[in-house]
């Protein structure tokens, strides 16, 4: 029997799946993104939600209201952010959300919010919530901030409808994060390393050393990295180093990409993909070095 009611659909879909078949293989790609889903679906059922289903690697929700919608939504990408698996694998999702009616029948759910929800996640980049602008007005102090995105045309609507962007970061400062990576003080190292290849990085005149037995060294514009840049074009978790197989490897996870410059050959955009370091160079989150002169990054193996 088919009913109707008022509910907010959330989409979550995992970003770059195509490239992380072609990077991990499909028995591992599926683990991964498996892994994401589950850890999805467990946020939308702590803000009252149910999971419609799962479509590859895309999750649909239905929730209660519209602030939970949201609120679930901030948390599906904090969790993102800050669960060190996820990140050391570059995995990343887009989210979008609308609040309005939806017709019910056999498990399933229809309807202008479906579309309308289904639009907003197609138009969300990586690590981004996009909401149409009716769902998140007048939610209240719990609400988080949004930035307005003008007016977009959704199948089945004459009017273009208003969009806004929902800023689920702005409160991470104040949040703990737990990271299993090895915290790093940026001064030259003088007690007695183990034996092994070590990388040197330089940024602003301040120089850490890595080894092997460093762990994941990531870079970025939030406060959770490494090595903290704050540019517009920076990604919050922009690139990671880590030691693997005997190389230092780095990893692109950004929206712009990163460029590295290997000893004399040209600068490289790396765009999420890795590359073994070697020799020294130059690393540029999210442009190329000579646009960014102040924040290039020079580093050295030895």
């Amino acid at each position: 029997m088919s009913s109707s009611r008022t509910q907010t659909i959330l989409f979550a879909d995992v970003s770059g799946s195509t490239w992380l078949f072609e990077a991990k293989g499909d028995l591992e790609a599926r683990r991964l993104i498996a892994a994401v889903l589950d850890a999805l679906a467990l946020i939308c059922q702590q803000h009252g939600g149910r999971v419609i289903k799962t479509i590859g690697d895309e999750i649909m929700c239905s929730l209660p209201d519209a602030l939970e919608g949201v609120l679930a939504a901030c948390d599906m990408q904090r969790r993102m952010a800050r669960d060190t698996d996820f990140v050391r694998d570059h995995l990343g999702v887009h989210i979008g959300l609308h609040h309005g009616d939806a017709l019910e029948e056999n498990g399933d759910v229809y309807g202008d919010a479906v579309n309308t929800a289904a639009r907003m996640g197609a138009l969300a980049k990586r690590e981004q919530i996009i909401a149409s602008a009716g769902s998140v007005r007048g939610l209240g102090g719990r609400a988080p901030a949004f930035r307005g995105l003008g007016r977009v045309h959704v199948d089945g609507k004459l009017q273009p409808i208003e969009i806004v962007d929902v800023i689920w970061h702005e409160d991470m400062s104040g949040m703990t994060t737990v990271q299993r990576t090895t915290h790093l003080d940026w001064s030259p190292r003088t007690d007695g390393a183990p034996a092994g290849p070590r990388l040197q990085l330089c940024h602003r005149g301040k120089v850490v050393t890595l080894d092997g037995d460093s762990g994941s060294f990531m870079m970025g514009r939030g406060p959770i990295n490494s090595l903290q840049i704050e540019a517009d074009w920076v990604s919050r978790s922009h690139a990671l180093i880590e030691f693997k197989r005997g190389h230092f490897v780095i990893s692109d996870r950004s929206t712009n990409g990163t460029y590295v410059k290997l000893g004399e050959d040209d600068e490289l955009h790396l765009h999420r993909d890795e590359l073994h370091m070697r020799k020294a160079g130059t690393i540029s989150l999210g442009r190329v070095s000579a646009a960014n002169v102040a924040d290039v990054i020079r580093f050295e193996i030895g």
